[in-house]
């Protein structure tokens, strides 16, 4: 690995976010007991050299593709990609849970399609936070016959990882495996 290269998060330092976070949501005991054997869970993110926190729709047809990002990411040696929904636990706060996790990884992957993009909240936490964006990938779905099919916030959110070299377009299948490939 490169000093270039995303190093795997440091468990002290992730530790020490997690619990201020932890702190900061006053949450019960049992809460915290749930969430922390939750995290438990991921120790594949401990384990390998990379991760990928992998964001999008959940609807029938977009689920598939994001499956297909996931599963072409994990082909990849010493790495561990994952959706939201397979941290399992009852979460009260969706957004603590996408802070946790997003902490805990070294890459966050959106695959962004059209109205409902899956992950309009999350994009404007990741553009709002400097440690979340660097680490931010998105696989553009492009529409040719549309000339808007995204709104303003995420036209805004793709300039900006454009400029970085970190949005990677698609209009096919094809095209989605071959952009998911191209994520370091």
């Amino acid at each position: 690995m490169t000093d270039d290269d995303s190093p795997v998060p440091d468990p002290e330092a992730v530790l020490a976010s997690a619990t201020e976070r932890l702190e900061a949501a006053e949450l019960s005991l049992a809460d915290n007991e749930e969430l922390l054997h939750a995290v438990s869970e991921l120790r594949p993110l401990y384990e390998s050299e990379r991760s990928y926190f992998v964001l999008g729709n959940y609807d029938r047809e977009p689920i598939r593709r994001l499956n297909l990002v996931v599963d072409r990411l994990n082909r990849r040696s010493g790495v561990y990609a994952f959706r939201m929904v397979d941290v399992r636990g009852e979460w009260d706060n969706g957004i603590q849970k996408f802070c946790l996790l997003a902490d805990l990884v070294t890459h966050v992957v959106g695959v962004a399609e059209r109205d409902p993009s899956g992950f309009l909240v999350e994009q404007g936490v990741l553009a709002g936070t400097e440690e979340y964006f660097e680490k931010t990938y998105v696989l553009k779905r492009e529409y040719p016959d549309e000339d808007r099919p995204y709104g303003w916030m995420e036209d805004g959110v793709f300039d900006l990882l454009e400029s970085d070299g970190r949005l990677y377009q698609w209009e096919t299948e094809d095209e989605l495996v071959e952009a998911a490939e191209r994520i370091p």
